[in-house]
């Protein structure tokens, strides 16, 4: 069910049996010579949408700019600085709280994102509003991306290429996939981000020329689809035992 399609009557009746919304995040930023700038909230809302369609459970809009300005230095990337986009979150969330939602899954697809969805979680946690989590799509499925890549690459890389070509395959620029591989990083060991201990990269720029990494040749639709929908069934799984959980147990533990 997506929220924005539904009239308030119509909302009002799934809320008096269910308390569970999905809520997409991704960003807008670039994604190297062959993806366009709106690969990560396309995901995002895709498996979103497919989650809540396969369960019943409730879908809001997409939150489309993140915490991206390790993009900054390529044409088109926005991004909002990190606390706004952590008190926009829990602002949003908090109204869908008063509503009578009192589980919500974070359904991303930005890395940027991860930290500041688990901080605004914890806080609606301990304060005992609703219980929100955080959910990567790739992370559900790592042993897959794994079998399906060679070098899968952080961003832009086949993963996210595979991705697009399976859910808008108009937007991917086939032409330059050879160029985002050659212009890109092929191995993210290879750019030795980290020395001692420590990590010495800030910017995307700062280790790519054309801001991806990965071999993007590697992808496929077909593999696309295989990763959207192994991942889907997680999601859809996740949803389930989130709805089978006691509202109690999901609230933080008295102290010893």
């Amino acid at each position: 069910m997506y929220i924005a399609d539904e009239t308030w009557p119509e909302l009002g009746d799934y809320l008096e049996d269910e308390s569970i919304a999905l809520v997409p995040l991704g960003s807008t930023e670039q994604h190297g010579p062959h993806l366009p700038l709106a690969t990560d909230h396309i995901i995002a809302e895709a498996y979103a949408r497919e989650a809540a369609e396969r369960t019943g459970y409730l879908c809001t809009p997409t939150i489309n700019i993140g915490v991206s300005p390790h993009h900054r230095q390529f044409h088109g990337t926005m991004w909002v600085d990190a606390p706004t986009f952590r008190n926009y979150v829990e602002s949003f969330t908090r109204n869908l709280a008063y509503h009578g939602i009192d589980r919500v899954i974070y359904v991303n697809a930005h890395g940027g994102n991860v930290e500041h969805l688990r901080e605004v979680g914890r806080h609606l946690r301990d304060e005992e509003v609703l219980y929100a989590i955080e959910w990567m799509w790739n992370d559900s499925i790592p042993d897959l991306v794994d079998d399906l890549f060679d070098q899968n690459g952080p961003h832009g890389g086949p993963k996210e290429t595979a991705m697009i070509q399976h859910l808008r395959p108009e937007l991917v620029r086939e032409d330059r996939l050879e160029d985002a591989r050659d212009g890109g990083l092929k191995s993210i060991d290879e750019a030795e981000t980290t020395k001692f201990g420590a990590r010495t990269f800030y910017d995307a720029a700062d280790n790519t020329d054309n801001g991806v990494l990965g071999d993007q040749t590697d992808a496929t639709a077909e593999k696309g689809e295989q990763m959207f929908e192994e991942a889907t069934a997680q999601l859809v799984k996740l949803c389930e035992w989130l709805d089978s959980q006691d509202f109690q147990d999901l609230m933080p533990k008295k102290h010893v």
